[in-house]
């Protein structure tokens, strides 16, 4: 009986400058678009996450020390502000640091395909053959795509990078204040809109039920067990609100 035939260069074109089971689940699309859809959405959800519980815990603890609503606004308004900028900054400096990294890299891939090309067709033949393609169909696969674009080649293979689709530090700092704001938005109107002896019940039931379904949709977006990771965020927020209101508390009755 002849062998079964193999699959065809193209096909293994498609499948060398795709994501290797380290790189991506093999469970989800192999598409670079839809990989940064999600690690966009994922990004958002964690945000919205951080303003839901920092900005619960400010509010929450101020409760304690006083009631009058001037100032839970005025101290949610501050966290909220303060948070989402913080937010904001720290992922634009994040990711302009990747970003110039890998330019960096890129760079130097580019100035050794001009310099050395051979030895850089040979450092791709061995990285395709390393992936699981024969010596022979590892070499024309290197050449063809050397061919078709050497630096997208190398970028995609050897360093994991798509240069069509560098971050972009301004996208992610508007996805992160957006985020946080409106994740913190929650709190903050469930503390001043209800009356006084009902806003503390409401905001922490709020709360609450805001932190389940981020949990939810973290561990759905991350393929993982929803249950143990809507108990860490609910737990997790609940801890963080029952200590600042302590503390809050102490301080009012203080006088502080």
């Amino acid at each position: 009986m002849p062998p079964a035939a193999g699959p065809g260069l193209g096909e293994t074109l498609t499948l060398v400058m795709e994501p290797t089971p380290d790189e991506a689940p093999s469970h989800e699309p192999h598409d670079a678009a839809f990989g940064v859809r999600l690690n966009w959405l994922r990004a958002a959800v964690l945000g919205a996450n951080d303003g839901i519980v920092s900005t619960a815990g400010l509010v929450v603890g101020v409760a304690g020390a006083t009631t009058e609503r001037a100032t839970l606004l005025t101290a949610g308004l501050a966290g909220l502000l303060a948070g989402s900028l913080s937010m904001a900054v720290g992922e634009y400096v994040s990711v302009s640091t990747q970003r110039d990294s890998e330019r960096a890299a890129l760079a130097v891939e580019r100035r050794e395909l001009r310099e050395q090309p051979e030895a850089e067709l040979d450092e791709l033949t061995d990285l395709l053959a390393a992936r699981g393609l024969t010596r022979d169909v590892a070499r024309e696969a290197a050449e063809q795509l050397t061919e078709r674009d050497a630096l997208r080649a190398h970028a995609r293979v050897e360093l994991g990078i798509d240069p069509d689709s560098l971050t972009n530090p301004w996208h992610a700092a508007a996805a992160s204040f957006l985020a946080f704001t409106a994740g913190a938005l929650l709190p903050l109107l469930a503390m001043v809109l209800p009356p006084a002896d009902a806003r503390l019940w409401v905001t922490v039931l709020s709360v609450l039920a805001a932190l389940t379904v981020t949990g939810w949709s973290s561990a759905r977006l991350g393929a993982a067990a929803a249950r143990p990771a809507v108990a860490r965020v609910v737990g997790g927020g609940a801890l963080a609100m029952g200590v600042t209101y302590a503390v809050g508390s102490l301080l009012g009755a203080v006088g502080v």
